[in-house]
């Protein structure tokens, strides 16, 4: 009998196909309809935004996209699969390893139908955002189990839901600012996660547990899945790999949709943190995008370059941006532990 193997799903948020405006605008309205990214009645969602917000920004969008592609295409999705390649590499033969995006190729589908063919035993879901949320993990999850509802067999089925504290993960994160701490010296340290309204917080705290304060300075039973306690529990842990105290390093968010006034996001906002950083005497900074594993828009151009020409605007000496794990093989081996323990 031929020995059973066990399937691997690994999943990033997605990338449009090019960075054309017909390609950017799909991948727009796919994501931006998601019900868990913009969580207000689809009644009102779909043509505020596919009638509205995706056809102005979509050209908008194209043209930041077509600053990041690269010869071998967007970064998320080659950094995907070279990690998909890497993970089946260190896993060996008794694993058959996936790649798929949430929003656009390769889908989610497409990569669940390569399991299947397959026939593996079982399935290891592993979304690759670190901190829990319901617009990226929850939206993953839900869309795998609704892909599956339809198979006449469906095998089980695990999730790894966050790996925020991950102790591998951690150390590759401090490696690759360890290497750029030892180019230059700097004054300040900035982790930059991506936002999420603060109302996504409350939807995901039944015990009316969150304050947005000091609740989220430890992790406990009532905030494990607290999307702002795990950014600042991974932020901890890896100012501690580095050395750093509390006053050498700032949390904050970016990559806010709407105006803060209507609709409150994660705070503080980085591009208000680091304004006021140069008035401080604070002249030198490192960035960490640790909310990515791959580098991306919000990496690449977002904190790469375009926090780094507004730092440098208001008084600011030098930026850099550390860049994510990609697939480095340090990562690669902590995926690969991360699955077998499941």
């Amino acid at each position: 009998m031929t020995a059973r193997r066990i399937g691997v799903l690994l999943v990033n948020l997605g990338t449009p196909d090019s960075p054309n405006t017909p390609d950017v605008r799909r991948y727009l309205n796919e994501f931006l309809t998601d019900g868990r990214v913009v969580d207000m009645p689809a009644a009102i969602r779909y043509p505020l935004f596919q009638g509205l917000v995706v056809p102005l920004r979509a050209p908008k969008s194209a043209k930041i996209y077509k600053e990041l592609w690269t010869e071998r295409g967007s970064p998320l999705l080659f950094h995907g699969l070279d990690l998909q390649k890497k993970v089946q590499e260190e896993l060996g033969e008794g694993y058959v390893v996936a790649f798929g995006m949430r929003y656009q190729n390769p889908s989610i589908a497409s990569a669940l139908k390569e399991l299947q063919d397959a026939a593996v035993e079982r399935i290891v879901v592993l979304p690759l955002f670190p901190q829990y949320a319901s617009a990226s993990t929850g939206s993953v999850q839900e869309k795998v189990m609704d892909i599956v509802k339809d198979w006449w067999i469906v095998p089980s089925i695990s999730f790894i839901s966050q790996f925020a504290t991950e102790p591998g993960f951690i150390a590759t994160i401090a490696a690759r600012g360890r290497a750029e701490m030892k180019k230059q010296h700097y004054d300040h340290v900035v982790f930059s996660y991506h936002g999420i309204p603060e109302r996504h917080i409350k939807k995901g705290d039944p015990t009316n547990y969150c304050r947005f304060g000091s609740c989220c300075d430890t992790l406990t039973d009532q905030n494990q899945y607290c999307y702002r306690a795990q950014c600042f529990a991974t932020s901890r842990l890896v100012a501690a790999e580095l050395g750093l105290s509390p006053e050498q390093y700032t949390v904050c968010f970016q990559s806010r949709l709407q105006s803060r006034l209507r609709d409150p996001w994660l705070q503080p906002y980085t591009d208000d943190a680091l304004k006021k950083m140069p008035a401080k005497g604070i002249k030198n900074v490192l960035a960490f995008s640790p909310a990515f594993v791959a580098d991306c828009l919000e990496t690449t151009i977002e904190v790469g370059e375009e926090f780094k020409e507004l730092f440098e605007e208001t008084g600011g000496g030098h930026w850099q941006l550390v860049p994510s794990l990609n697939s480095e093989p340090q990562w690669v081996d902590t995926v690969a532990d991360m699955i077998r323990r499941n």
